[in-house]
């Protein structure tokens, strides 16, 4: 079986899509990949006949353990990359995630064993989220919830917000909102209080971002 970029970006986006807590169907992947339905049901028959993932009948999509191993080493080496770009090369953070897509595929299995090497195992990536799968109920089980769930007056720190959308990674930056920040309730889900400065949020980006309470 020989797989492919496409296939490699399909599985890994099924398992992606998992990961914020969606039921993966066709329409998930082209909305997440950006092509076409056409496209989608050609590569969903491909990875079927290929054993890699299962279709139920009213359409989810899930990951057989083929599939599974090959998106979980999809994620490992964009989590590398991503490190390797901030910790190393001291890429700017809200550059990495387009930066980690492109590389991915031409990573060897030498070379990611050397940057786990190098950087070593359990960190988050510049973006605060964790290697490999996770999903909100895991988050929440860890104590943490959406900035857009704060309540007025409440201390949080920034813990990690959604890495697929450029711009809005580039609007974080600009106000100065990034994993590690404390921020605190404005008692508004579009506004927050940084250093002392009330910020407005653009509508939606506090559904993205998750934060820790702090009782400092």
């Amino acid at each position: 079986m020989r797989i492919t970029i496409s296939k490699e970006n399909y599985l890994k986006a099924i398992a992606e899509a998992e990961s914020e807590g969606e039921t993966v169907k066709a329409v998930t992947l082209t909305r997440w990949l950006q092509v076409s339905a056409p496209a989608v049901t050609m590569a969903i028959r491909r990875l079927q006949r290929d054993r890699l993932i299962r279709v139920a009948e009213e359409g989810k999509i899930t990951l057989l353990p083929a599939g599974r191993k090959i998106a979980n080493r999809l994620l490992n080496r964009h989590h590398l990359i991503e490190r390797m770009l901030t910790e190393i090369f001291g890429l700017e953070w809200y550059k990495v995630h387009d930066e980690a897509e492109q590389l991915e595929h031409a990573v060897s299995a030498d070379f990611e064993r050397k940057l786990a090497e190098k950087l070593g195992s359990g960190n988050c990536c510049p973006h605060g989220n964790r290697v490999g799968m996770d999903s909100p109920r895991e988050r929440r089980r860890r104590g943490l919830k959406l900035l857009e769930e704060a309540e007025p007056g409440e201390r949080l720190d920034i813990v990690s917000v959604f890495e697929r959308d450029r711009r809005f990674l580039e609007y974080l930056d600009s106000i100065g909102l990034r994993p590690g920040v404390a921020v605190e309730g404005a008692g508004s889900p579009v506004a927050v209080v940084i250093a002392g400065r009330t910020v407005p949020l653009q509508p939606n980006a506090a559904a993205q971002i998750w934060v820790r309470t702090t009782h400092s």
